[in-house]
């Protein structure tokens, strides 16, 4: 099987857009999920830090300078390591730029990383809905941050009247065309759009209420809890292989609103029958990893497409369109040079 690499996700935005917020909330409803989170916090003292402390399993704090220029890629591989070690059992690792960092360059800095533990998450950018206007005068470089977003949360959603927020939604998709825009109030976006939640591990015997139950049960009673309205997703499943071109072709072109793509693909393609591939994409970012089927596995692709204004019928047909509707004989190895460029073994 292969190796599950823990994915690392930037989230940015500039001082007050809600990322704190943002991260406490992701905190508190990981499910079974343990976050590990890297705090690059301004300042000699690290508010930041102080108030997700206490609720993250690992957490390295940077303090005292932004992260982008306080550290290269070696050492940035030191504090991913710490989390990243499999004793850690962490799920996701969450860096938490400072509100004056260089997103590119903590991207850079997580692409050209060799830990093999960890693959790139995506960049979250995190814009203030009633301030946009004002920071993006203040700092020209924020159009820069969101034409680079794998997902751009529109917080504090809440603040704005209607005309208001499609002037905002309509400049975010001048930025940053075909970016997934996602609008949230208090930071309240679904976890599963970021990040795979394991189901909590329950007993069986009575036990006392965690404070992630207690915020569960609230946010059942509040309209604005129901927060996977905020996004659509395609489940897809095809007992007959994919047809390498026609995939690689549907990959290339995906369309708006478009933010993860996550599963196995089969191929039966002369040399390759014997693996399985899984996909990871978000935003721009695509990875092939190859590894044997189990042991009596069925051979099948099984894919979930995540994205917001998405049409959901269209892509399960550009899916359609992929699979092998005549399977006389295995394809040829040349047939799978699309993929092979995204492969991570």
């Amino acid at each position: 099987m292969a190796k599950r690499q823990i994915p690392v996700i930037v989230l940015a935005g500039f001082l007050g857009s809600g990322k704190t917020t943002l991260l406490n909330h992701l905190l508190s409803r990981s499910g079974g999920s343990r976050i590990g989170v890297v705090v690059n916090d301004f300042g000699s003292i690290e508010i930041d830090a102080m108030s997700v402390a206490g609720q993250v399993d690992s957490m390295v704090s940077l303090g005292n300078g932004c992260l982008c220029c306080a550290v290269d890629t070696s050492e940035l591989d030191v504090f991913l390591e710490r989390l990243a070690r499999p004793a850690a059992r962490i799920d996701v690792i969450v860096i938490e730029a400072s509100g004056l960092a260089e997103p590119q360059e903590l991207i850079r800095m997580i692409l050209a990383s060799d830990n093999k533990n960890i693959v790139y998450g995506g960049l979250v950018e995190v814009v203030d809905a009633a301030e946009f206007p004002r920071t993006r005068a203040r700092h020209p470089e924020l159009d820069r941050h969101v034409a680079l977003a794998d997902l751009v949360v529109l917080n504090k959603a809440d603040r704005v009247g209607e005309e208001e927020h499609r002037a905002v939604l309509d400049e975010l998709g001048r930025l940053a065309p075909g970016r997934a825009v996602v609008p949230a109030s208090y930071g309240r976006v679904d976890p599963e759009l970021l990040f795979d939640r394991k189901p909590p591990e329950r007993e069986e015997a009575i036990r006392q209420l965690s404070f992630e139950d207690l915020v569960r049960e609230e946010e059942c009673h509040d309209h604005d809890g129901h927060l996977h309205s905020a996004y659509d997703s395609v489940a897809f499943t095809s007992p007959a292989p994919m047809d390498p071109r026609r995939l690689m072709e549907f990959l290339d072109h995906r369309p708006d609103g478009l933010y993860r793509i996550k599963g196995f693909v089969h191929f039966a393609v002369t040399g390759h029958r014997g693996k399985r591939y899984a996909l990871h994409a978000v935003g721009d970012f695509l990875r092939f990893y190859p590894a044997p089927w189990g042991r009596g596995e069925e051979r099948a692709t099984r894919l979930v497409l995540i994205g917001t204004g998405i049409d959901t019928e269209a892509l399960r047909a550009g899916l359609e369109a992929c699979r092998v509707t005549e399977p006389a004989r295995d394809a040829e190895e040349h047939t799978m040079w699309g993929v092979l460029r995204y492969v991570h073994a």
